[in-house]
């Protein structure tokens, strides 16, 4: 990691390691791909990248005080008319 990783300050920033990446937003932090983690030092150095980003974020929820129980959706379902119907 160059930059330090700065959960929910942004809707653009993102972390690879390796083929796994971190997508940081303001309302959540999406995570997906796959790492292998090998027992060797690029291992370690990958293990230590993806502990640092992960405790960065809980640091950062356990920081907000008005952190709510449950987030809703960010987007209020519509209805559309059915195309088959």
């Amino acid at each position: 990691m160059t930059k330090k990783f700065q959960p929910f300050s942004d809707d653009s920033a993102s972390l690879s390691i390796g083929e796994f990446t971190i997508e940081n937003g303001t309302d959540k932090i999406a995570v997906y791909g796959s790492l292998d983690v090998t027992r060797d030092k690029t291992g370690l150095k990958k293990a230590k990248a993806l502990k640092s980003a992960v405790d960065a974020i809980v640091k950062a929820l356990e920081q907000d005080k008005e952190l709510p129980d449950e987030s809703g959706p960010t987007e209020t379902p519509q209805q559309v008319k059915n195309p088959f119907a």
